[in-house]
């Protein structure tokens, strides 16, 4: 009899086990709030709207950006070293406010209501750009002759609000999408753990396929008008904030697990207040909650193994006499679980990699601003076409679409035979090949400038043609491919599976930096090679400056970022979940 209902107990077990597989355990929601069944939700047929989202606002993005340094100084009338600081710090902003964004999203919003409000933000920015360009009273004037006349207060305010509103929204937006992207797969089922590592790569394809499209803008702002070159992005981001609600139905939702500044501030808090106690040799008397229920902040969260490095911080999981005698364990400023100082180890292993980010920013800052600013010094002309140097970043674009394929379908099984690892490179690798890879690219600029230089002091009657640039922004479309799309799949992987989203901002924290580092350069640069009555490295017209030797100051300092990444890449210590 006893075998008899041992059987039933395990056939009823088994019964289970199998109706469990048909669901995400990932700790997961559907759009009604429960567990999501995995043939109806997320996986690839949520992708493609989550994808359509960011390759149609990557359009509106680019579509500002490439330009936005010849706006400025054709129709704003600013010298080159005002304009590229404007750029890169809009740039700059552009990325720093993702960490408002992550953090409304991981706290208190989810992605899902993060990306649907700041996209809304960002709407508005491009229709108040787009009627900067086109209404006559906040349009700007145009040069008579060699006299340029000033903005007016009125059409400032409305083109740089319109502009800064667009940094807010993009902001708000980019930290989620790709890690709301990557929700869509369960981190516990083996084979959508593989699918989500190749959803990074077709993320950044898609972003890629975007700015693609945006040079075509670039024609029509240059021939046409900016009106209607700023109105299309208009359109667009439009219809990404369509294609995101269309796929509603289908999409897996994380529930917002608390703010993550706070946690981190608790573990602080709590390691200080207990400095004088001791950590005990072993760490299994450290405290962790080993029965979350469903009303806790990090309830599906996976728990973190102790590591034992910044000893320091554990102080905050030494339970004190008092709070093991009164079994009294409800007060986060006062002792934390093994899993929250984790965290808080994770974000500081994090920072070394982080910072190798900001010279590779600083550098990729350069395609939208000084590259423009050199192509515009060389011939441009195809017969009686005049190409806009801006649109030469279309080859960036193609490297990374033909790049992109080439890794996920053929790169990435030649690797797995090498290295015997499941995505081929490691993650760390692939950023570290990245690096390398942009200093061969400034490297090239700096050449093609001293060719160009040379070329003009000879005075030779045929200006060096734009075309030599193509193979530097070649060169800086395979680093993107090798290091940013390592970057996004970094920040979400060894986050915290409660600090997701702000993990993924602060690699475009350290965008938003180069691109403010990018900015001091120059500044610094113009004082010290003027100082003395001299032209100075970057003038208004580049045949009288020297911006060779601004590029090879780059590549040196990518030079050293290379080293030092590899010091800390080599040291860095993986996140492991129990």
């Amino acid at each position: 009899m006893g075998s008899v209902e041992e059987e039933q107990s395990l056939i009823e077990q088994g019964s289970i086990q199998e109706e469990l597989k048909l669901y995400a355990q990932d700790g997961s929601i559907d759009i009604n709030g429960n567990s999501p069944l995995k043939h109806i939700t997320g996986n690839w047929k949520a992708c493609p709207f989550i994808l359509g989202n960011e390759c149609c606002e990557r359009l509106a993005y680019y579509g500002i950006a490439l330009n936005l340094i010849t706006y400025l100084t054709a129709k704003l009338h600013q010298g080159n070293v005002s304009a590229a600081r404007n750029v890169t710090t809009w740039q700059g902003t552009c990325y720093i406010t993702s960490l408002i964004g992550a953090v409304l999203a991981d706290a208190y919003w989810g992605r899902y209501w993060t990306i649907a409000c700041f996209s809304s933000i960002y709407f508005i920015g491009m229709s108040a750009l787009t009627l900067s360009a086109t209404v006559p009273y906040l349009k700007p004037s145009d040069c008579i002759g060699d006299f340029c006349p000033s903005p007016t207060a009125p059409q400032y305010l409305t083109f740089f609000l319109g502009l800064y509103l667009i940094a807010l929204g993009t902001g708000g937006i980019k930290p989620c999408v790709s890690s709301f992207g990557a929700d869509q797969f369960d981190d516990k089922d083996p084979s959508e753990r593989v699918r989500k590592s190749s959803f990074f790569n077709w993320f950044y394809f898609c972003i890629n396929i975007g700015a693609f499209g945006s040079f075509l803008l670039v024609l029509v702002q240059e021939n046409i008008g900016w009106g209607l070159g700023f109105g299309i992005p208009t359109v667009f981001m439009g219809l990404a904030i369509i294609s995101f609600f269309f796929g509603t139905p289908l999409y897996r939702f994380q529930k917002p697990k608390g703010s993550p500044i706070t946690r981190i501030c608790q573990v602080l808090v709590a390691s200080f207040r207990k400095t004088n106690l001791k950590v005990p040799k072993d760490t299994t008397l450290l405290y962790e909650n080993e029965t979350q229920d469903s009303s806790s902040v990090v309830f599906a969260s996976r728990k973190l193994e102790h590591t034992d490095d910044y000893k320091y911080l554990d102080k905050a999981a030494v339970l004190s006499l008092e709070e093991a005698n009164s079994l009294e364990f409800s007060n986060p400023w006062s002792l934390c679980t093994v899993t929250q100082v984790e965290e808080v180890k994770i974000l500081i292993r994090m920072l070394p990699i982080w910072a190798s980010g900001i010279i590779f920013s600083s550098l990729y800052a350069q395609a939208t601003t000084m590259f423009v600013q050199q192509g515009r010094a060389m011939n441009c002309n195809i017969g009686s076409f005049k190409i806009p140097p801006a649109t030469l970043g279309v080859f960036d674009c193609i490297t990374v679409l033909i790049w992109v394929p080439l890794y996920d379908r053929f790169n990435v099984p030649l690797a797995k035979l090498l290295t015997r690892t499941h995505n081929g490179f490691t993650v760390l690798q692939r950023m570290g090949i990245g690096l390398f890879i942009s200093i061969f690219g400034i490297a090239a600029a700096a050449i093609v400038e001293m060719v160009r230089l040379g070329t003009e002091e000879t005075g030779t009657d045929v200006s060096l043609t734009v075309f030599w640039q193509v193979p530097q922004i070649f060169i800086f479309g395979a680093a993107e491919v090798f290091y940013f799309v390592g970057q996004i799949e970094f920040f979400y992987g060894q986050s915290p599976d409660s600090m997701r989203s702000v993990c993924s901002a602060l690699g475009l924290l350290a965008n938003a930096l180069g691109s403010y580092l990018s900015s001091l350069i120059l500044t610094v640069v113009t004082y010290f090679t003027t100082k003395d009555g001299g032209n100075g490295w970057i003038t208004d017209d580049l045949n009288e400056g020297h911006l060779d030797y601004f590029f090879w100051l780059l590549a040196g300092l990518s030079i050293l970022n290379a080293l030092v990444y590899v010091f800390s890449a080599v040291n860095y210590k993986q996140k492991t979940t129990s």
